[in-house]
């Protein structure tokens, strides 16, 4: 079979097509779907870090649309389409100008990033909700907002984005990016001056239509970084987003959004300090506790406001002043926290598993010191019976 001919090399923009089917078999890889070979298609096949493009064939949802290594693209659907027979086919425009957008403006970051600081791009996928490309430098936040400004001002320029495929001898002589060795046509794509780089996806026309170019976040990778990037509506999606929980955070703050950096570092250093007091009360209480403990008798104590540290301490100074098991009970996590101190070569352990099989509560240690929470349905009196009597 020849090769399919790929009309969405030559008209991008174009959504609905006829074409003749060639070939219909079942899935190699699930028989309860079939595959369909045209002469001509629109579909876009998954690859160079695009997802394919889906729709309607012969009005039949296509599911997925791949190419074999002889060049013919296979259609997914869940019916079968006569061969010989001619089809209309019809693709998803709004996720295919979608995959235009961020394929394009990858282009202009990446370019930029390569002429700017020298970095390649070494991994690059239009996934959802970003796309993630994977720069085999370092880059620092700076250098990263000075990219982007700069790929921004591409986008405001609306320069034509044109993709050819050069005859050999052209080829030969332009510098252009490349991920892997390549033999026979090579199809390249021009980014309105930013970037050159051999691909085989879908952009826009120009580079306006990107929209903007927005990185979300960037994190150490393989000795480079991993950025997640949004370029045209999921940009603006991202950024609607970003600015609605800032607003947010803002008002239950009483900032302003451009303030919420030191408002946050205001908020953590006085949680800090509540931190340092509360402990210092639990301290004071433990051992008011421990004076007040009677020799040679267990108590199952149930304390307010009391974090799981402090339940540590209180159980595990109490069971060493009275000589004998201790339990200390507080609100938390969905219900109850509890910790369990043996006396001296006591073991916990067993009452611990009884407790946590008769509540359907979660928890373990060691034989002196056991620790762990009960759900919110819990009675707090029967659980106290409970260690009382066990």
């Amino acid at each position: 079979m020849l090769p399919t001919r790929r009309l969405y090399e030559s008209e991008p923009y174009g959504a609905e097509f006829t074409a003749n089917v060639l070939a219909c078999r079942p899935d190699v890889r699930d028989p309860a779907y079939w595959q369909c070979a045209l002469d001509a298609t629109a579909f876009y096949p998954e690859g160079g870090g695009q997802p394919c493009d889906l729709g309607l064939l012969g009005g039949e949802p296509v599911l997925a649309v791949e190419q074999d290594g002889d060049g013919v693209i296979w259609h997914r659907t869940a019916r079968p389409l006569a061969q010989g027979q001619t089809v209309s086919g019809a693709i998803d425009w709004d996720r295919r100008f979608d995959h235009m957008q961020q394929h394009t403006g990858e282009h202009i970051l990446s370019g930029t990033l390569h002429r700017m600081f020298g970095a390649e791009n070494v991994g690059f996928h239009i996934g959802s909700p970003w796309v993630r490309m994977d720069m085999n430098l370092p880059l620092t936040p700076q250098q990263l907002a000075e990219a982007e400004r700069a790929a921004n001002r591409t986008v405001q320029t609306d320069g034509a984005i044109r993709c050819w495929y050069p005859e050999p001898a052209q080829l030969a002589e332009l510098d252009y990016r490349s991920k892997k060795e390549l033999t026979g046509p090579v199809r390249l794509v021009d980014a309105a001056g930013a970037d050159l780089c051999a691909c085989c996806g879908t952009h826009v026309a120009t580079a306006g239509q990107v929209g903007m170019i927005k990185i979300l976040s960037a994190q150490h990778y393989k000795g480079g970084v991993r950025l997640a990037v949004a370029c045209g509506m999921r940009a603006v999606t991202e950024l609607q987003a970003l600015t609605a929980d800032a607003q947010a955070a803002g008002a239950r703050m009483s900032v302003p959004a451009g303030q919420l950096a030191g408002a946050a570092g205001r908020l953590l250093e006085a949680q800090a300090a509540l931190k340092q007091r509360a402990h210092a009360l639990q301290t004071n209480l433990c051992e008011a506790l421990a004076a007040a403990a009677q020799p040679g008798q267990g108590q199952v104590l149930f304390l307010e406001g009391v974090d799981g540290d402090g339940l540590r301490r209180i159980a595990m100074t109490l069971a060493g002043a009275t000589g004998a098991r201790c339990a200390v009970l507080a609100p938390g996590g969905q219900g109850l926290s509890y910790a369990l101190a043996a006396g001296p070569d006591g073991d916990v352990r067993e009452l611990c598993r009884r407790l946590n099989a008769e509540f359907s509560g979660r928890g373990g240690g060691k034989a002196g010191f056991c620790q762990g929470s009960l759900p919110a349905d819990a009675d707090r009196q029967a659980v106290e019976r409970f260690l009382q009597n066990g």
